[in-house]
């Protein structure tokens, strides 16, 4: 897992693509497209594009909860919320050879989905965020600390992607409590240069 992911998202500047792109001329080496409206033909175009751009710049490119278009437009992998497909059907679907993340917001989520195969955890919101609607509870660097030790303690070792409100004063302490990586979307689309903010959350490591 890299250690910082960009999250699609749009305001009154960037469109979904618009984001991704600056997020990409930045360094960011990690991608995914989260876009709850349309249908999978209207995002394919989409979809698309961002995938050939993520391949020139040799990043990794991830749909959100779209299993059926991850396979058909060739994509990296699927990020599955807690209410989209079971990841082990999207394992049936997909095979081993895409990569498949899972959301959590508890030491026992993430139990589940180790046990449903997942590659990777999204685990958060680590504060409030304006771009997801019906958040989780708010963990905090001591939540992250409970359950990077929860497991530990469980002999889980798969990579966890903190999420939710970060801003790049805050990577240093996520980033001791254990987390391999973060995913930022408002903290780069809001910034003053966009390009700037994701090459300074790169070397804030």
């Amino acid at each position: 897992m890299v250690p910082v992911q960009f999250i699609t998202h749009h305001n009154e500047r960037y469109s979904y693509e618009e984001g991704a792109l600056l997020a990409l001329e930045g360094g960011c080496k990690w991608v995914q497209l989260r876009i709850k409206e349309g249908t999978d033909e209207e995002v394919e175009p989409l979809a698309l594009r961002l995938l050939e751009a993520c391949r020139k710049h040799q990043a990794t490119f991830i749909i959100d909860d779209r299993v059926q278009l991850v396979k058909k437009v060739h994509a990296d992998g699927v990020h599955l919320g807690r209410n989209d497909m079971h990841p082990t059907e999207a394992r049936g679907i997909l095979g081993e050879e895409y990569l498949i993340g899972g959301t959590a917001n508890t030491l026992e989520d993430i139990i589940q989905l180790r046990r449903a195969g997942v590659d990777y955890i999204g685990c958060g919101p680590f504060r409030h965020t304006d771009t997801k609607a019906q958040l989780a509870p708010l963990l905090g660097l001591e939540g992250y600390r409970n359950i990077m030790q929860g497991m530990s303690e469980h002999g889980i070792s798969l990579p966890v992607c903190a999420i939710g409100g970060i801003t790049r004063d805050d990577v240093p302490d996520l980033m001791r409590t254990g987390v391999r990586g973060i995913a930022v979307s408002g903290a780069i689309l809001r910034s003053a240069n966009p390009v700037l903010e994701m090459q300074a959350f790169i070397h804030s490591y």
